[in-house]
């Protein structure tokens, strides 16, 4: 059998990789290593890669603050209910304007498109969300940006690639456009779901900045909140010569053991939808 010959280009390629892989992964090792090791080590920057001083001291306390408990159930919730609106909201919206047979389909893209590079600004859309009552409820993280209008083009994109004879095959048989969409369509468009449930699902467990600005109560904040407060308190305090050395210690290691439960949901849910990551990607962008 013929040995396959090894290209300069193959050699730079791997090597590139390489270094893009440690890149990736020695910021992901440091926060671990961190999160684990002896608060003095942590505080004074002593940890360069490994562990030093091995204790869970981190996450003992983090497990014990309620208010950051509360936060975390609080992030979960978010993420999986809004990622289902988002779902329900910006799915069916792209499949629709992909019929031609859609009263107003020309306004409703000029409409999608403006909206895109242009919004209301802040303060409207606060007093807006305001005066429907939202403000200061967990409705308000939901509804706010339920649709996107960069995810509807991706989309739209995937659903105007597909066949239309399964359509028109269905509508022979006697399926309705809703029927079509839901029985046809959808079981169709695993890889382009998949993509969305990522896509919506880092938005949601990310977002903070929209809680601090309509959600004033602790009990309904995100995780996301709580981790900011812990890293600007830990920042804060190291630059102060009256604090206690030991409370700084404590905030530094909450402060990596935070950030390491903070990022177990996406870590865990990713590899199951790698797999549909490129292919619905490049359907929806190539074919638009």
């Amino acid at each position: 059998m013929k040995k396959k010959r090894i290209s300069m280009f193959d050699i730079v390629v791997h090597i590139i990789s390489a270094i893009l892989l440690i890149i990736v992964l020695y910021p992901l090792i440091l926060v671990l290593s961190n999160s684990v090791s002896d608060a003095n080590l942590v505080a004074s920057g002593k940890i360069v890669l490994f562990p030093k001083g091995f204790n869970l001291l981190g996450y003992e306390n983090f497990f014990k603050d309620k208010a950051i408990m509360t936060g975390y159930a609080n992030s979960l919730f978010y993420t999986v209910v809004g990622t289902i609106i988002n779902l329900i909201v910006t799915v069916p919206a792209a499949y629709a304007i992909t019929k031609s047979t859609l009263p107003g389909k020309g306004v409703f893209l000029t409409m999608i498109m403006i909206i895109m590079y242009f919004s209301g600004g802040m303060i409207p859309t606060f007093l807006t969300l305001n005066s429907y009552g939202l403000y200061n409820t967990r409705l308000v993280l939901l509804i706010h940006g339920a649709f996107s209008t960069y995810n509807c083009i991706i989309c739209k994109s995937f659903f105007s690639a597909m066949p239309k004879d399964l359509e028109e095959a269905a509508e022979i048989d006697g399926c309705s456009p809703l029927r079509t969409f839901v029985q046809i369509i959808l079981p169709l468009s695993k890889a382009l779901l998949g993509v969305m449930v990522l896509y919506f699902g880092v938005s949601h467990w990310n977002a903070y900045f929209n809680a601090m600005i309509y959600i004033n109560d602790d009990s309904k904040q995100p995780l996301q909140v709580f981790l900011r407060r812990i890293l600007i308190l830990a920042q804060n305090e190291a630059v102060k010569d009256e604090i206690d050395p030991t409370v700084i210690d404590r905030e530094f290691l909450m402060r990596y053991s935070t950030i390491v439960v903070a990022s177990l949901p996406l870590m865990i849910l990713y590899p199951f939808l790698q797999k549909y990551f490129d292919k619905g990607v490049l359907i929806g962008s190539v074919k638009g």
